[in-house]
């Protein structure tokens, strides 16, 4: 298959050099050492950071580049969220998580049942699945049912897992895809899907081998979270298992010279065709009609959908593909079900009741003439950020003006593209503090470090970050604002890179990198 020449090739060169090659250092003065304790500090600066993860629970260590989480969380998605911070790590192999799901509360079966029910029939992506929900007295879930695609079997769990006293959630929902495809058909369409994320840095370094629908995807790939990436791009339709046991994650992965060319002759075309693609397996958007239209990689949506979530969900499938370096979102959202503001009103309550980021007493919900505006208090801008995607998801709210104060204002919501579903600046509540790459230009540090000390923690940041090219990216600090310079291929990097400024200290951004047109 396409890929496996340069693979043989770079395994060669890897036997050669017994394993030595070296990620280069880049603008730092000295190169960090990568240990297994190096890394695991990494590991818990990055859940340090996430306002998503409460990682004083956590333990991390770390044997040969093995990460294991150990400790507690109070719900399961941040305990899945934990492994995937642990993934951006440069130098992880793979994330054993062992970490316990103790919540908070605890909650009667049938309570949680009824609130996963509400929630999937409150979410517009979901409400039309027939899924069958059974919770044990320990809040063990169970999903059954039939749906179209793995990537909305995938959604449905995500769903329910959002919900107050899930413990563990086993998906037994069965995929029923709408027609049988060849291996050639399913192998063909899952190199073009590696092809063109931007989350792939050397797709042509992967090799994909289809037999009677069961994927093997052998080959290298630069970190844990690109491996993850990698095989979610292999559930195509038709697909019916993704091994990867065989795809290796090596510091040293080189984009090959003759995927640096193509990357140069990228045309509108290629690049709509690519979207219209990605947008298809994007379980919010795919039963939608989506034009896209592209000029010199500058992406406009058009069209209508029946709620925000899927508008927002459309923008960021189109940002996450090679070759867009803008999209302008003319989606309009409209829907067929004229509910009153009263059903609206309580459809969002529903949805609410039980969610793990949100405490029903903190919110204040009203709807009038479908814009629902939200009020109250929660602890972070995470939550403010998930209480809105929450209410956005129902059919029939054009607008959500969110006026939800934060507790702690110093927990800015660092977006990492590798781990987030969307980017928070197209929250209007979030531009309105924001520098046009979706960052607080004031991040309320404490003037402990110099602007040496800040530029030296910044590159460190770079050269552990498996999604940074620090010899392409510059910085300089003056009164704590760094300013990035420099040119990178993807939307994604640049904003890495503004994350990593971030977590070194800055008290502001000035993001001029560039992105390659």
């Amino acid at each position: 298959m396409r890929g496996s020449e340069s693979f043989k090739y770079f395994v060669g060169m890897l036997l050669l050099t017994g394993f030595l090659l070296a990620a280069s250092p880049g603008h730092v003065i000295a190169e960090p050492e990568m240990s297994d304790q190096t890394i695991a500090d990494q590991v818990e600066d990055e859940l340090l950071f996430d306002t998503a993860v409460f990682s004083t629970n956590i333990d991390v260590t770390v044997e040969d580049g093995i990460v294991t989480l150990a400790g507690s969380v109070d719900n399961l998605l941040a305990k899945e969220r934990a492994a995937r911070l642990a993934g951006t790590v440069k130098g992880v192999m793979s994330v054993v998580n062992t970490v316990d799901v103790n919540p908070s509360d605890q909650r009667k079966a049938n309570l949680i049942q009824a609130d996963i029910e509400a929630a999937l029939i409150a979410d517009s992506a979901t409400d039309a699945f027939e899924i069958d929900v059974d919770v044990t007295r320990q809040g063990e879930v169970t999903l059954s049912g039939d749906v179209e695609s793995w990537q909305e079997k995938e959604l449905a769990a995500k769903v329910a897992k959002s919900v107050r006293g899930v413990t563990q959630l086993e998906n037994n929902i069965s995929v029923n895809y709408t027609r049988d495809r060849a291996d050639t058909e399913i192998a063909a369409e899952i190199e073009k899907a590696l092809e063109w994320s931007v989350f792939i840095n050397s797709p042509l370094m992967i090799d994909v081998n289809v037999n009677d629908g069961v994927v093997t995807l052998n080959g290298v790939v630069s970190s844990s979270t690109e491996k993850d990436r990698a095989e979610t791009y292999a559930w195509v339709n038709g697909v019916s298992d993704v091994k990867s046991s065989d795809l290796i994650v090596s510091q040293s992965v080189n984009q090959p010279e003759d995927q640096e060319n193509e990357s140069e002759d990228l045309n509108d075309q290629e690049i709509i065709s690519a979207v219209d693609n990605a947008l298809f397996y994007d379980p919010r958007v795919s039963s939608f009609n989506v034009e896209v239209d592209s000029v010199y990689g500058r992406v406009t949506l058009r069209g209508t959908v029946d709620n925000l979530e899927a508008k927002r969900s459309a923008e960021q499938t189109a940002n996450n593909t090679r070759g867009v370096t803008m999209v302008y979102n003319r989606l309009k959202v409209r829907s067929e079900n004229q509910l009153t503001d009263a059903q609206l009103e309580r459809k969002a309550r529903n949805a609410i009741e039980g969610n793990i980021w949100i405490a029903e007493d903190d919110v204040t919900l009203i709807v009038v003439n479908g814009v629902a505006d939200l009020f109250g208090t929660v602890d972070s801008t995470y939550e403010k950020n998930k209480a809105e995607s929450l209410i956005s998801a129902i059919e029939g709210i054009s607008y959500v003006d969110n006026n939800m104060l934060v507790e702690d204002n110093s927990s800015v919501y660092l977006y990492d593209p590798y781990v987030d579903d969307y980017d928070p600046y197209t929250y209007s509540w979030y531009a309105d503090g924001t520098t046009t790459d979706g960052y607080y230009q004031d991040y309320g540090y404490d003037a402990r470090l110099s602007d040496t000390d800040i530029e030296r923690e910044i590159e460190s940041e770079f050269w552990w970050s498996p999604f940074v090219d620090s010899d392409e990216v510059s910085v300089s600090v003056e009164n704590g604002e760094a300013t990035l310079t420099g040119t990178v291929s993807t939307l994604s990097e640049k904003q890495s890179a503004a994350e990593n400024a971030v977590e070194g200290g800055a008290t502001s951004i000035n993001n001029e990198i560039t992105i390659e047109s």
